[in-house]
């Protein structure tokens, strides 16, 4: 018999992993994805939400805002299905995010081997793209940025967007 499993034999083993243990070990790509978008749109979204809270905007208007990207000016009149709107382009960021870091460490297994390092610089390459290419492309426009924002925006991408990315591609199971 096993130790700890309670059932016998290797076939057990193998069910018993596949069942339960999911979250440990290895995991399959559209596990890394799912994974690292939910910590990245949490994270992220944490920050975002503490970070607008301590300047005075509540976190409906901090989605509203999101929203904005696509809405205009009339994101504000909308109430919750605009704030709702913004949560889901939030995810869906997100998900573009770690989608693009997963897919590409397949193909560079040292984006894998080395999260830390690969992580925290994606992240700041995240923060580029996202404030001069993305946002500008959108009904938002070109960004003003002090200094306080960019140093929080560079960091939360460093450690709440870049490395959970990372982190979860790193759990990929080899072939």
């Amino acid at each position: 018999m096993r130790q700890g499993l309670g059932i016998t034999g290797v076939r057990a083993g193998r069910a018993n992993r596949s069942r339960a243990g999911w979250m440990r070990g290895s995991w399959v790509t559209w596990q890394a994805t799912l994974i690292g978008t939910a910590a990245v749109a949490i994270i992220d979204g944490l920050d975002a939400v503490i970070f607008s809270g301590m300047r005075g905007v509540p976190p409906m208007r901090l989605f509203q805002a999101i929203a904005f990207s696509v809405l205009g000016p009339d994101t504000y009149s909308y109430g919750l299905s605009s704030a709702l709107l913004g949560v889901l382009l939030h995810i869906s960021v997100a998900f573009g995010i770690v989608s693009v870091y997963v897919q590409v460490s397949r193909w560079m297994p040292a984006l894998r081997k080395y999260p830390f390092v690969f992580g925290l610089s994606y992240g700041i390459v995240a923060w580029l793209v996202m404030n001069f290419v993305i946002l500008p492309l959108t009904r938002i426009g070109v960004p003003r940025l002090s200094g306080l924002t960019v140093v929080n925006g560079i960091l939360i991408h460093m450690l709440g967007v870049g490395l959970p990315a990372a982190l979860a591609a790193s759990r990929i199971r080899r072939r």
